[in-house]
């Protein structure tokens, strides 16, 4: 019997890309007979100590499942990593590159056809491999429609300041978007000589190489944004590589099976709670404050007089190699003197990881103060949570115009910051945003939780059977198979 295809995997170490991107592998594999393709993940060794531990864990848990899913794990072997780096992007394609022979190697020892090769955002150097093999490759977006629109559209803003997305106006019309501040753009588009503008541009050209785009969101999330892309509007016309929206591809195993019978203490303190009363704060597994930052927020939590769980951590011990993974938080040292005397029993303040998806979940929670990440707005929508945008690098500016402007969304009160001053936001405009949401303070909080449960629903019908993530991951499952090819012997290419 001849092997069956298989679907090569190569995700970026950092949890919030490679979850999404196994998880949306696994719904591939369920939209095919059983029998039809199977899974290859390759793993590159990770940079920092703590995201191999996170990898490690959540291959560990995929392997003990493996009886449910055809899926194997190969590892790459290690390469030095560079030092003389001026950004994160740039940095993250340089490793990329030096494991593009590895890479090809391991995809040409594979037995059996391979249906595509479907790389991580930042991975458009492996698309090399793609072609030396004669391979069909897919880009695995991590973000959501409107940063893929803008990713496209960035090769011509380097002599097109003057077109669709206009700098110099003070506005800029990004395809499919309302008109949205330059503020809400990523750093590397405001400043044409940072470090990573060149990536930008040169990311945004390569994608159309690929023979699709799969997109962790929904159709009804982004509308206009994924009609934009279709019809060129972002490509000047040209055809851009077919867009799969196949989201939410969410994960809901939120912990070991040995644990899901121990609720954390923050989760059990939520148990104590009325319903839809707490405010949760989070900022994301990279998400650290200064000092400074966090007695605003302390003081503005006190004064609005609603109860909340705040998750807090601390500054970073190991800064080698890139590393900026958080410490658990010393909150005598972080906040203010009286702070947490004052609202016993109206607040917690977890000091640690937090279980994000089990308190999104939980009936205690009624909003959300995010660092906009596309996963945290995705688990928000998911369960039904309205927002309050505090958006702190990356994609995430643009993320937090989206979920508050675009048409599908809506889903958030706009929370006033001042992104000259790192994304500083004052007491007293979270506390204005905090009353406007939960309630007693107006300004579209009641709008913005009738349009959560509203994208809630979307978002769920979209993945069942009769829906549009569904169907749209139907389609690739197919083209998939039958795209499939034995990849190409003997090359001998290197980059």
């Amino acid at each position: 019997m001849a092997a069956k295809p298989t679907i090569v995997l190569l995700p970026a170490w950092g949890v919030g890309h490679f979850m999404p991107m196994i998880e949306a592998g696994k719904r591939m594999l369920q939209c095919t007979s059983s029998s039809a393709l199977s899974l290859t993940v390759l793993l590159m060794p990770a940079p920092t100590a703590q995201a191999e531990s996170d990898i490690a864990d959540h291959v560990r848990r995929e392997e003990e499942q493996a009886g449910a899913t055809d899926i194997r794990f190969l590892h790459l072997p290690s390469v030095p990593l560079p030092t003389d780096h001026t950004g994160v992007e740039e940095w993250i394609s340089r490793i990329v590159q030096l494991h593009v022979p590895h890479i090809r190697a391991a995809v040409a020892g594979l037995a059996c056809p391979v249906a595509a090769l479907v790389l991580d955002i930042f991975f458009t150097p492996a698309l090399d491999v793609s072609r030396d093999l004669a391979l069909p490759a897919c880009v695995y977006f991590t973000s959501g429609a409107a940063m893929l629109a803008l990713l496209l559209r960035a090769p011509s803003l380097q002599d097109d300041v003057e077109g669709s997305l206009n700098l110099k106006a003070g506005r800029a019309r990004g395809p499919g978007l309302p008109p949205l501040p330059p503020s809400f753009l990523p750093e590397t588009l405001l400043d044409k000589k940072s470090p990573t503008y060149a990536w930008f541009l040169y990311t945004g050209r390569r994608y159309m190489e690929a023979n699709g785009i799969i997109v962790n969101t929904a159709a009804e999330l982004e509308p206009g944004v994924l009609a934009a892309i279709a019809e060129g509007r972002c490509t000047r016309g040209a055809r851009a590589p077919t867009v799969y929206p196949i989201g939410p591809a969410i994960s809901l195993i939120t912990s070991p099976p040995a644990e899901q019978s121990q609720p954390r203490e923050c989760v059990r303190w939520l148990d104590s709670q009325p319903p839809s009363s707490v405010m949760f704060l989070c900022f994301g597994s990279k998400g650290m404050l200064p000092p400074p930052q966090v007695h605003e927020i302390a003081h503005g939590l006190e004064r609005s007089g609603h109860r909340f769980l705040l998750v807090l951590r601390g500054l970073p011990v190991d800064t080698t190699m890139g590393a900026r993974d958080p410490t658990d938080a010393n909150l005598a040292e972080l906040l203010p003197e009286g702070f947490l005397d004052k609202t016993k029993g109206r607040g917690l303040v977890w000091p640690t990881r937090a279980p994000q998806k089990e308190i999104l979940a939980h009936a205690a929670v009624g909003g959300f103060v995010t660092h906009c990440g596309w996963n945290s707005i995705l688990e928000s929508l998911w369960f039904g949570v309205p927002m309050l945008p505090w958006p702190l690098a990356a994609d995430q500016h643009l993320n937090a115009f989206a979920v508050v402007h675009a048409h599908g969304m809506g889903a958030a009160v706009p929370l006033e910051m001042d992104r000259k001053r790192g994304n500083y936001v004052e007491a007293a405009q979270l506390e204005r945003a905090v009353r406007s949401l939960m309630g007693g303070g107006g300004g579209g909080g009641e709008e913005a939780r009738e349009k959560a449960m509203e994208m809630k629903r979307a978002c769920r019908n979209a993945v069942e059977q009769s829906g549009s993530s569904h169907a749209s991951l139907q389609r690739l499952s197919e083209e998939l198979v039958r795209r499939a090819v034995l990849p190409k012997r003997g090359s001998t290419h290197t980059t």
